[in-house]
């Protein structure tokens, strides 16, 4: 009787590997369907688009006459484009003011506003407010802010007996007026996550350290700031990209002036492909942003990836 039941077992086994092979395929297939709009549009609206672009950096075109093949020409023309270099010198420095300022400030506000007080729901979605707003409309907005003669600001500042500089029209301070908008647009959106990374910190480690002795000082430095390294990951490195990028609110206060102290590298992008008509020029300078971005995004990965910890269990 055994004999003659090991062939059915065998046959059952192999029913039930094919079955699961039928499954697994099945729901390989399902899995595609629900993420085939997204892979659509990353398809279609990013890497399409960056294949073109890298493609159009190889050729001389007008727009209105055909394109014309001239290789690496291009990037050789780049490296002696002092004009690009100063614009991404005054990318690099736009960055640099905006990053750190927002970033700290975003902190602080969650911090603050982490706490089970009243009205604490209320502050939270007033200050994610600027950044719903457009940034054309911010830009006009602050426009008025900042003029020298009517302005708010120098109008304050005149209370104080203190007269208020020329913002959009001194080269020293066309750059940091326009980052200071970014840094008042952005933080509260930023201070959201900061504030789903603080609450996402068990409760018990706190008391823990309290326990032992550590002062708030420390408890932050050596609990809480380790813990929401995920989150400054996440915040910093979009933050970085969408500071690099940044057009809209530079066209908008200051059109890449005084002086181009303002013509951040996406500005010239811009002026060359729709001002000059050079897009093949256009798509080298796209190309040498997105390189930079790239690096700098790595750059960070390597620095977060040991210290980040998304376990807390």
């Amino acid at each position: 009787m055994t004999s003659g039941t090991l062939p059915d077992v065998a046959q059952r086994e192999r029913a039930e590997r094919k079955g699961a092979k039928a499954r697994r395929r099945t729901a390989g297939w399902h899995a595609y369907l629900f993420i085939g709009p997204s892979l659509f549009g990353v398809v279609a609206f990013l890497l399409l688009p960056m294949v073109i672009v890298l493609v159009l950096s190889l050729f001389d075109w007008e727009l209105l006459s055909a394109p014309e093949f001239v290789g690496l020409d291009n990037y050789r023309r780049l490296l002696g484009d002092g004009e690009t270099w100063h614009s991404l010198l005054v990318s690099v420095v736009y960055v640099l003011l905006c990053i750190p300022l927002q970033t700290v400030l975003a902190l602080a506000m969650a911090m603050l506003l982490n706490r089970p007080v009243k009205g604490v729901r209320f502050f939270r979605s007033l200050y994610v407010v600027p950044w719903m707003a457009t940034p054309i409309v911010l830009g006009l907005i602050w426009n008025w802010i900042f003029d020298p003669r009517d302005g708010a600001l120098n109008s304050a500042l005149g209370l104080v007996g203190i007269t208020g500089p020329d913002w959009l029209s001194d080269p020293s301070w066309a750059l940091p007026a326009v980052a200071l908008v970014s840094v008042w647009q952005h933080t509260g959106y930023n201070m959201l996550f900061f504030l789903a990374g603080l609450q996402s910190i068990p409760k018990e480690l706190h008391d823990a350290a309290s326990t032992d002795g550590a002062t708030p000082a420390q408890r932050f430095w050596r609990v809480t700031l380790p813990l929401l390294n995920p989150t400054m990951f996440f915040v910093t490195v979009t933050n970085l990209i969408g500071a690099f990028q940044v057009f809209d609110t530079v066209y908008a206060m200051t059109a890449g002036g005084p002086g181009r102290s303002t013509e951040v590298i996406n500005f010239r992008i811009f002026e060359t492909a729709f001002k000059q008509f050079d897009f093949g020029y256009a798509s080298t300078l796209s190309m040498l942003l997105f390189v930079i971005i790239l690096v700098v995004t790595l750059a960070q990965v390597r620095f977060f990836g040991k210290r980040t910890t998304y376990d807390l269990s």
